[in-house]
């Protein structure tokens, strides 16, 4: 009970600093619009290629935006010098990890939903009549990317090059993780039966289980000084 409510502190900190000053969201919206545009102009020519990658597409207007939503985690708090307040708190390293990556969640899936109507009408992929078996790839591959990045994050805050950093250690881990959702993602869309992507699904489930675990034991060691 303890630990709940010290993680339900955690997570209202996050969001009403988010709230107040609405940066990470509304950097990652303007982020997405603008990958969508360049996206728009680049296949306008060629409505129906368009229709075959929008999934690849989508997920990397996702990938995009997310790295520079967990960026901005550790930072803020590392600039305000809240970050080294937090540690010294009586509040279990795991904890921490669990706040950061439920606020990160949150933030992502919720520009992620936006970002859906609006791929929808820049692009003419319709996403919406599948939105119901989408929201769970959606999720999936949402915590499987987060549950890394903020591990991730938390390593590349106290670097001098963290914007660099943060990329560079997230994708090559998270490919595995991107290609099993944009195959899932690309099967719904194609209205095919969940036995055809079943594989595809079950890797995506591993990963966000055995990544999650790792993510959350580890957490403690990548924050010690």
């Amino acid at each position: 009970m303890r630990h709940l409510s010290q993680l339900s502190a955690l997570l209202r900190k996050d969001i009403l600093i988010e709230l107040k000053s609405r940066e990470t969201v509304i950097s990652m919206l303007l982020f997405s619009l603008l990958v969508i545009i360049v996206f728009n102009f680049a296949f306008e020519a060629d409505r129906a290629v368009l229709k075959k990658i929008s999934p690849g597409l989508l997920w990397i207007t996702f990938l995009f935006f997310g790295v520079l939503g967990l960026n901005r985690s550790f930072t803020l708090e590392k600039e305000n010098d809240s970050l080294q307040g937090t540690l010294l708190a009586p509040i279990d390293r795991s904890v921490i990890y669990l706040g950061k990556f439920l606020s990160n969640l949150l933030f992502i899936l919720f520009v992620e939903l936006i970002t859906l109507p609006l791929f929808t009408l820049f692009l003419n992929v319709d996403l919406l009549s599948n939105i119901v078996e989408l929201l769970p790839i959606l999720l999936l591959g949402s915590i499987g990317f987060i549950s890394v990045g903020t591990l991730f994050s938390a390593m590349a805050v106290n670097t001098k090059m963290r914007e660099i950093m943060l990329p560079l250690l997230l994708y090559p881990i998270t490919t595995p993780a991107f290609i099993a959702a944009t195959k899932c993602t690309s099967a719904i869309l194609r209205d095919q039966p969940l036995e055809s992507y079943s594989n595809w699904l079950s890797i995506l489930i591993l990963f966000d289980l055995v990544f999650l675990v790792t993510s959350f034991l580890i957490f403690e060691f990548v924050v010690e000084e």
